[in-house]
């Protein structure tokens, strides 16, 4: 796959586990997801992506300001969904989902009922907003914050 460099983005130290890690890296694809909810980080860790696509960055968005940065630009709010940059597009909340249905592979128990749930754009649509529903909830109750929007 060829990469375009106009769509690559350079972050330092964008995970919330990372150690002491200065090197730069640079990613084209990438998952963007709240590393506070716990939901999401759980799907995000039941995904197999990188079986199917390969090199695929998952970034906690409480520490990925430049990923915020970009998607605020487009308009996109990390409040209601996650955001996955595929083929130098951004797909968000149930789109996202349903790309991700799309693209992950069916291996377990886990990624088949993703796959059932969200492979159907419909299903998706449906399902997605009581998910961030869910989260909202949950984020509330542990007493996390949303994000701000800047």
């Amino acid at each position: 796959m060829q990469k375009n460099l106009t769509q690559q983005v350079v972050v330092k130290n964008i995970h919330m586990n990372s150690r002491l890690d200065t090197t730069t890296k640079i990613y084209t694809q990438w998952l963007l997801y709240d590393g506070q909810c716990p939901f999401c980080s759980r799907y995000v860790k039941l995904l197999r992506l990188r079986q199917s696509i390969g090199e695929i960055e998952f970034i906690n968005a409480r520490n990925g300001d430049a990923y915020l940065k970009e998607i605020r630009r487009a308009g996109l709010n990390i409040d209601e969904g996650m955001v996955l940059k595929y083929g130098g597009k951004l797909y968000h909340g149930d789109n996202c989902v349903h790309m991700l249905a799309l693209l992950s592979s069916p291996v377990d128990i886990a990624n088949k009922i993703n796959a059932w749930l969200f492979k159907s754009p419909t299903r998706a649509s449906i399902f997605y907003p009581w998910l961030r529903r869910a989260r909202n909830a949950v984020l509330m109750l542990l007493g996390r914050k949303k994000f701000t929007v800047e």
